[in-house]
């Protein structure tokens, strides 16, 4: 069957008066700031304090756009005749946001919890050369980074929380066992100085 004449203008026409008839929502952005979901990938925090200098984020970085430098110290002995340890001091801590592909990769290799995403994405700049963020930077992000949501009413415990809970049970039956028999101790009655044990049997 032949297409009608007319018929695409006639649709398109259609659509034009639907969307007069309703009514125009406009974001007033940036007077009115939008709400972003949870998971918002805006910019990444660094938990500076987590930070083991073990590399992995750097080197599973597909756009290598993390800039890493450390040096080693000397940790002496914490016991007598103990052997002197070495630990990795970072340096510089760096993220080139102008290559960054927002992937999380970095985020999601991270074995200490070290990096997180922050849903601020109000960072533009008019040089390239200011969208690489030092650690410094990095640190300030960290306190826009929202709380992680809650558990599921039916997933399990968390081994961390797990494991820190019942420590903390054992201590408290131990405390709890220690007082008790304190108590016990301090309520027997006790013989005067000098008084004699009875003898068992009686006298012969």
């Amino acid at each position: 069957m032949p297409p009608i004449p007319g018929a695409g203008l006639a649709k398109g026409l259609a659509v034009t008066l639907r969307t007069m008839t309703k009514r125009t929502v406009t974001a007033q952005y940036p007077d009115v700031q939008p709400e972003l979901p949870p998971r918002t990938r805006g910019v990444i925090g660094l938990f500076e304090e987590n930070c083991t200098v073990c590399m992995l984020c750097a080197r599973e970085c597909p756009d290598w756009c993390i800039y890493i430098d450390s040096h080693k110290e000397t940790v002496p002995a914490a016991a007598p005749g103990g052997r002197e340890r070495s630990r990795n001091v970072l340096d510089r801590f760096a993220i080139d946001f102008a290559l960054c592909m927002y992937c999380g990769i970095c985020i999601e290799v991270c074995p200490f919890d070290a990096l997180f995403w922050s849903p601020e994405f109000e960072y533009a700049e008019t040089d390239i050369r200011e969208l690489t963020h030092e650690r410094d930077k990095l640190r300030e992000w960290m306190w826009t980074v929202p709380e992680p949501p809650a558990l599921d009413p039916g997933a399990e415990e968390p081994k961390e929380i797990a494991a820190a809970r019942k420590t903390a049970e054992k201590h408290r039956a131990a405390q709890d066992a220690e007082e008790a028999a304190q108590a016990e101790r301090t309520t027997q009655p006790q013989q005067p100085a000098g008084a004699a044990e009875p003898e068992e049997g009686g006298q012969e």
